[in-house]
């Protein structure tokens, strides 16, 4: 549908957490999820940039003039249905039984969505809840 905004956005270009330790985040992001850290300017703060395809995941040490890491109030209930993001990967189903091999336990273990996508959700150190999902090739993406 088109629209006579001013403003086009293109894409996400990233997606900004504050996080409790960038060491722990980064064995999260890059160690279990294979991304690739990348540079980042040098702010005169603590923090961390992953690359996650065509976007990037900025990490922001907490510290006394960002916000808190995690949620400022813990979220009771943590599930697909709640506040997450997702990353498409190449076998949702098979990142699952890694990460249980690793003794990661899952918000909600690798399932089919109505469309056929398949969808696995976990927590990083902080408790964001992250997706992982795979795309049926007949099916809306995961995107």
């Amino acid at each position: 549908m088109a629209t006579d905004s001013p403003i086009q956005v293109k894409h996400i270009d990233h997606v900004t957490l504050v996080v409790a330790s960038v060491d722990a985040s980064r064995d999260f992001y890059v160690g279990l999820l294979g991304m690739i850290e990348v540079p980042r300017p040098a702010f005169d703060f603590n923090g961390a940039w992953f690359q996650a395809g065509a976007t990037l995941i900025h990490l922001i040490e907490q510290h006394e003039r960002s916000g808190p890491a995690g949620f400022p109030v813990e979220v009771l209930l943590k599930s697909s249905r709640n506040h997450h993001f997702a990353f498409e990967v190449a076998d949702a189903t098979a990142a699952a039984e890694a990460l249980k091999s690793r003794g990661i336990q899952l918000v909600d273990d690798a399932k089919p969505r109505p469309d056929g996508a398949v969808q696995v959700f976990l927590t990083d150190p902080d408790g964001h809840v992250v997706e992982l999902c795979t795309s049926n090739p007949s099916a809306i993406p995961c995107h």
